[in-house]
Formats: C-alpha cells, structure tokens, sequence
C-alpha cells in the first residue's frame, strides 16, 4: 500500500445531542463493521440494564427538565426501536463542523469506511450503521455494569484493534471514551487540543505542559475530523498541514 493511499481509522466521540425519530427496529447486532458484530450481546445487556431503571435518572444521565423526560423514554424502549445512520443520528458541535452530507460522494464514502463511534450504549459503531435514539454517557455507571468505559474495554479494545489493524488510527476521543480502548498492535496518533499560544511547540507533534481543552474544542475537533477525511494525501501530512485561529494540536504516537 502506498503512502498516499494508506486506509484510515478515525475514533470519534458520539453526541450527547441526537435527531429524533428513524424507521425500522434496532437489532444490537447490525451494522456494517464485522468486526463489531461481536458488540452485540454487551450492546443488548446495557438497552435492557437502561429499561431496568425507567431509562436513567438525572444523576445516570446528566440531565433534568423536558431533556430527562425525552431521555427516558427513548432508554426505555431502546430494543426495537426506531433507527437511523449514527451520521444522522449524531447531532452534536462535532458533528455540525464534520458536515458530513455536505462531502463529495467519493469523500462521504471514505467516511463511511474510516470513523467509529465509540460510545456507551453502542461500544463502537461504523458512521453508516443504524442506531436508535438514546441517551448514555461513556463515562456513567449503570447497574450491574458499574463503569461503562472499564466494563466496555476488553471488548472494545479487542473490536477496534482488529478492525484498525493495517491501517493507520488517529484518535480524537475525549478522555472518558479514550479509556474504554487500549490500542494493541495497531499504528496511529492520539490527538488532544491545546490553546494556540499556550505551549512553545503550538502546533502539530507538539509537546509540553500546556492544558488540554475539551468541550471549546469540540468545533476544532470536527474540522479537524473533515480536513483528515477530505486530505489527498498520507493521515499525517494531514494532520500536519491542519491550522486553526485557536487552537493547536498535540499528537502522540500509540
């Protein structure tokens, strides 16, 4: 395979913001990604583990008001509920700058082949899989799970190494669903946001003891996500030609 057309893995967060509504009934164990098939057990105890308790309270969810309503209702009739693709699903800040819809079909397609969604209730998931609704922190505990993001970790660890072997990872995942994955035998770059100044180094391969940002990244993150997936070229010359007004990135090898 040569440099430039080295196949791309790219590990992104779910939003806590979703579209409402889809067609059809979820089944845990579809989806285009074979080797996340065997998600499909762990996805169905988590759905029913979250009707078990009316869908979440608003210390599980991190929610109150008509936002918690919604969410329950949805939690709790997650198995067989209606579906859409997790790229119409996904409603968030990072998902708003990625713009998916708005990619060329050759782009879109790379999309589709290129981005897991590693999330609470879904573990990982192919961007054109189809997912219900839902509302779940990666970070939450949910009885008689405990962690999400240790109780998903072999699984998730084992799904994703197999599925990124011979390509090339960049993963942008906040730190809470960072931890349900340990890379294992893969080659790639994890790839944390810095405020542009706040380091010497200020730019990409960056090191240093500057504060990582999270949630004011989130608009960064997604067009960083964009530019990797639409760059004509090798993961990370993309990643080293990617510039923003306020932010800089730290990458680090896996």
């Amino acid at each position: 395979m040569s440099k430039k057309n080295v196949s791309l893995s790219l590990l992104l967060p779910p939003s806590e913001g979703k579209a409402q509504g889809g067609r059809g009934h979820w089944d845990p164990a579809s989806g285009k990604v074979a080797a996340f098939a065997g998600l499909a057990e762990r996805r169905e105890q988590v759905a029913r583990a979250l009707a078990e308790v009316g869908g979440g309270d608003e210390k599980l969810l991190g929610v109150g008001g008509a936002h918690l309503t919604r969410a329950q209702s949805v939690n709790r009739s997650l198995l067989g509920g209606p579906v859409v693709r997790a790229a119409e699903r996904y409603t968030g800040v990072v998902w708003d700058h990625l713009d998916l819809a708005s990619m060329s079909p050759e782009h879109r397609k790379r999309a589709g082949a290129s981005i897991a969604v590693v999330s609470g209730l879904l573990g990982a998931v192919g961007v054109d899989d189809r997912i219900p609704d839902y509302r779940l922190k990666m970070g939450a505990s949910l009885a008689p799970m405990g962690k999400l993001s240790t109780w998903w970790r072999p699984a998730v660890s084992a799904a994703i190494n197999t599925w990124a072997r011979r390509r090339f990872v960049i993963d942008v995942l906040p730190n809470e669903h960072r931890a349900a994955w340990v890379p294992d035998k893969v080659r790639g770059v994890s790839v944390s946001f810095v405020e542009r100044g706040a380091t010497s180094a200020g730019a990409a391969g960056a090191s240093g003891t500057a504060k990582v940002v999270g949630h004011d990244a989130k608009a960064a993150k997604g067009r960083l996500a964009r530019h990797v997936l639409t760059f004509d070229g090798h993961p990370e010359d993309a990643l080293a030609t990617w510039s923003d007004d306020r932010f800089a990135i730290v990458v680090v090898a896996l």
